[in-house]
């Protein structure tokens, strides 16, 4: 049987490597992929859009090329000279259709993303912006983050990775029913239990997941909610010149509480952390509830969300 197709993007580029090493993970398992990823490194660039101008749009065959295996199911490759969140708007909103109509993704996969998306990252993530827009969109989307910048070995913890998006995609229609939101807030999470509530949300696109994989693995995932990160001393004020002062923006210190149950607790366990974000604010017409968060971040035995079984 065929295999879901997949929405590929990041922020680190279409250069980078985390990217690269997913694409050829997926391809080899036999995902058809389409890519649209950032011209060039877009890192905390966040929910940023370019607006009123023109975004070149390019298809980097020559990446696609040294990827694609022989009778290996169908892969593109484009970049677009704009930010993770124009990636995915020009891709969904028509652009997928224009530039390669024989595949239709599933989900959208933003990542691997370059270094640690956890608790009050997630606000500032280009990764995890790109995967927000696209549920936004209607599009179940997932981000992913090697957190830490000590090394670039991707291909530790890929297969949790990979197995986290089999699992989804496995639950997921082939075609998102909401793409596009054509019912606007009328379509809403629907079942007749939580697990089926929730999983409702995702395939909706009111709810991603953010994985998060450690610096070493120690085979173990958790499924857990945001933790509290702080950073200290984040201005380096320097003088320019003669009279004017420049700022220069980058936390010396990286303050984490001790909270159970968190994605800084499980990275700092060695453990692949799953955490649950709501696409919506709370206040927003589908903006889902605490109840339905808190039972979302609940693990089955296995550390994997209890409702993706």
């Amino acid at each position: 049987m065929d295999k879901p197709a997949l929405f590929l993007t990041n922020d680190d580029g279409v250069e980078a490597k985390g990217l690269e090493v997913l694409i050829k993970e997926l391809h080899s398992k036999g995902h058809p992929l389409v890519v649209l990823a950032p011209a060039r490194e877009q890192s905390c660039s966040g929910m940023r859009l370019t607006l009123n101008h023109q975004l070149k749009l390019e298809e980097r065959e020559d990446i696609a090329k040294s990827i694609r295996e022989l009778d290996g199911p169908p892969l593109r490759i484009f970049s677009l000279d704009g930010t993770p969140c124009d990636c995915a708007i020009v891709a969904i909103d028509g652009g997928l259709r224009a530039w390669a109509p024989e595949i239709k993704p599933t989900m959208c996969v933003s990542g691997i993303n370059q270094g640690p998306n956890l608790s009050v990252d997630v606000l500032h993530s280009g990764t995890v912006s790109a995967a927000r827009e696209a549920s936004l969109y209607g599009m179940p989307s997932i981000a992913l983050s090697l957190a830490t910048y000590e090394h670039s070995n991707f291909e530790e913890s890929l297969p949790a990775m990979v197995s986290l998006i089999e699992a989804c995609v496995g639950k997921l229609p082939r075609t998102p029913f909401n793409l596009g939101r054509p019912e606007g807030c009328s379509i809403v999470p629907e079942g007749t239990n939580m697990s089926q509530l929730i999983m409702s949300a995702f395939a909706n696109g009111d709810m991603i997941l953010n994985i998060n994989s450690p610096r070493t693995w120690n085979g173990t995932i958790q499924t857990v909610s945001l933790g509290s990160r702080w950073y200290r001393n984040a201005i380096d004020i320097r003088d320019i010149e003669q009279f004017d002062v420049g700022f220069k923006v980058g936390a010396a210190k990286i303050v984490e509480e001790d909270i159970s149950e968190t994605d800084c607790n499980a990275i700092n366990s060695d453990s692949v952390a799953v955490t649950p974000l709501s696409s919506w604010p709370i206040n927003h017409p589908l903006g889902l509830s605490a109840e339905i968060m808190q039972a979302a971040s609940q693990a089955a035995p296995s550390g994997l969300p209890k409702w993706l079984l």
